[in-house]
């Protein structure tokens, strides 16, 4: 099934080529299980409420720019209204213990029960934690109440770390943790080598794909290349002759991405579990694409 939209229109629709059984069985799992990220926007909490089912799961952002307020403030409206929210909490935008302290005691009160852990982007850490590592560590310390505890995974690397180096931290967070989210990649390919890689080296955690949702090309290329989100971005921002590979005519569809993952889910070489979905906050195209197909493979 491939999504195509008509200039102008904002609703993907399909064509009709749906999967075959059982892969078809294993993307309706995941697109039912996935998760959507939101980016702490003035009008981020009226597009969930207006697009987003209460039974999809969300993790919020953090950047360094507008710290980490913008994302607890959403995560707690979230909650209360219903979802389950995780905010991202950047490891060098916590100044101390203190202050971790704070920000988990009012996670607490709000009923916040989901964290994911970042290192963070900061050239320099505000305080004492450098790392992720050293902020999940402070947090098993103080016998914290979360239920879920997401980690971040690199298939194609990240851009200011080595691989080894990454990869071990990988290692040595996953203890802490319950499940790892990816970074954005397009490339199916890597993220199977990489996940093939990540179990084989012994971590056993659930890993959730990180995809783009069905939004615009342009805001896509704008949207990730500001964020940094992967090299597959930047790399199609320079090269336009290559957009044909990710992108439809009139605007980007996962559809082809996901095809290429869906079959390894569940495989015994790999821990891939589900998709996460960086929606950009185009909510109501992004969700309208998962209902169709959901609505298919039914």
């Amino acid at each position: 099934m491939t999504s195509v939209r008509n200039a102008g229109d904002s609703t993907p629709r399909t064509t009709g080529r749906t999967p075959a059984r059982p892969a078809a069985a294993a993307v309706a799992d995941a697109l039912r299980d996935a998760t959507y990220e939101i980016l702490p926007f003035k009008s981020a909490e009226e597009k969930v409420l207006a697009h987003v089912p209460r039974d999809v799961a969300l993790t919020v952002t953090t950047t360094e720019a507008k710290g980490l307020g913008p994302t607890l403030d959403l995560a707690v409206r979230l909650t209360g209204q219903g979802y389950r929210a995780a905010p991202h909490i950047a490891a060098r935008l916590v100044r101390d213990r203190a202050h971790l302290a704070d920000l988990v005691d009012r996670l607490a009160d709000a009923g916040v029960d989901r964290l994911f852990v970042i290192g963070g982007d900061a050239a320099e850490p505000a305080g004492e934690f450098p790392d992720a590592l050293s902020l999940l560590e402070a947090l098993r310390e103080r016998d914290h109440h979360f239920t879920s505890l997401g980690i971040g995974g690199y298939p194609e690397g990240h851009g200011t770390i080595g691989d080894e180096l990454i990869e071990k931290a990988l290692a040595d967070k996953a203890p802490h943790a319950d499940h790892v989210i990816t970074q954005l990649c397009f490339d199916a390919a890597t993220t199977l080598r990489w996940a093939r890689a990540v179990h084989g080296r012994g971590v056993g955690l659930p890993i959730r794909v990180g995809i783009p949702g069905a939004i615009s090309r342009q805001k896509l290329i704008r949207v990730s290349a500001g964020l940094g989100l992967g090299q597959s971005a930047r790399f199609l921002k320079k090269q336009q002759n290559l957009l044909w590979r990710f992108f439809l005519p009139g605007g980007y569809s996962p559809d082809k991405l996901i095809e290429r993952l869906t079959p390894a889910f569940g495989a015994a070489d790999n821990r891939l579990h589900g998709f996460h979905v960086f929606t950009f906050n185009d909510l109501d195209s992004t969700e309208a694409w998962r209902q169709e197909w959901l609505a298919r493979l039914s």
